[in-house]
């Protein structure tokens, strides 16, 4: 793994197969400029095989409120393939997520991490995202975030039955006790609409149509992200654009209501997977 050593919006990050491939992504970080200043150093790291899954849990520098499991698919095209980027959809919840997985990362992972935290003098509360990689049963970590994961979020708080604002507070308050989660006995799906081109060069300014068809459709709540109004019309103003979530009893039924949402949304050169949610199914 040849990584950027800066912020370079989840898209920083090349995987080599060979030797051949490391050198010639370290070449284009360092050499042509990839990723700009973010790649102004790189970090390389052992190539981690597996089923990767999306942990995000609320704390206060001491208790933990997890919430529902989720899964994001970072690979821009069809059957994970193509470059990384910041996101191409998620869906929760997440059956590489088993409860033993469950109780590991919150054991093995975020207790350590936020322990860690505070016996330095730098005790945390907020929301802590963890980016896992599953395989046999173990579990290794990609990588921490001090945020809410894109595209994650959007079918998290989709399925979130309980107020967020309270859980807010008591994470500004730095009390959590007392404080549980409760979520709508469904399944949520998102298919992130970007613009074409994406991750590489792409287009601004394309007029979206649909949204209010999409908007129509029960159980599909349509996210704006790279959006901007222009001369009374939503065009588009970013590489992913929009997040379309849909709702279902089950996650095939969540993907379904999703892709209704999608079908109905169009603009030139609009691109997105036509697989996400599939490893779910797969399950």
């Amino acid at each position: 793994m040849v990584k950027a050593d800066g912020l370079a919006a989840g898209k920083g990050v090349i995987l080599a197969a060979t030797v051949e491939e490391a050198i010639a992504a370290v070449e284009s970080i360092l050499c042509d400029g990839a990723f700009g200043s973010a790649g102004a150093r790189v970090v390389i790291e052992e190539f981690l095989t597996g089923e990767e899954a999306s942990f995000l849990a609320f704390t206060d520098g001491e208790r933990i409120v997890p919430l529902a499991s989720s899964q994001d698919h970072k690979a821009a095209y069809d059957g994970d393939t193509g470059p990384n980027t910041g996101g191409m959809g998620a869906y929760s919840p997440a059956p590489v997520v088993t409860q033993d997985i469950h109780d590991k990362i919150i054991e093995q992972v975020l207790k350590p991490t936020i322990a860690g935290m505070a016996a330095e003098g730098r005790a945390y509360s907020s929301i802590l995202y963890a980016g896992v990689m599953v395989k046999d049963g173990e579990l290794k970590v990609l990588e921490f975030n001090a945020r809410f994961g894109d595209p994650e979020t959007q079918p998290l708080l989709a399925r979130l039955k309980s107020d967020l604002v309270p859980v807010l507070l008591a994470c500004a308050r730095g009390d959590l006790s007392g404080i549980e989660l409760e979520w709508h006995d469904k399944a949520a799906v998102c298919v992130v609409m970007a613009a074409g081109g994406y991750p590489g060069d792409y287009t601004k300014g394309q007029v979206i149509e649909g949204l209010d068809a999409a908007a129509d459709i029960e159980d599909v709540v349509v996210f704006h992200a790279g959006t901007s109004l222009q001369n009374d019309k939503i065009v588009t103003a970013g590489g992913r654009v929009l997040g379309v979530t849909g709702l279902g009893g089950t996650v095939a039924e969540a993907i379904d209501r999703a892709y209704q949402g999608v079908k109905a949304i169009h603009w030139q050169d609009v691109h997105y997977r036509n697989d996400i949610g599939r490893k779910a199914l797969n399950r």
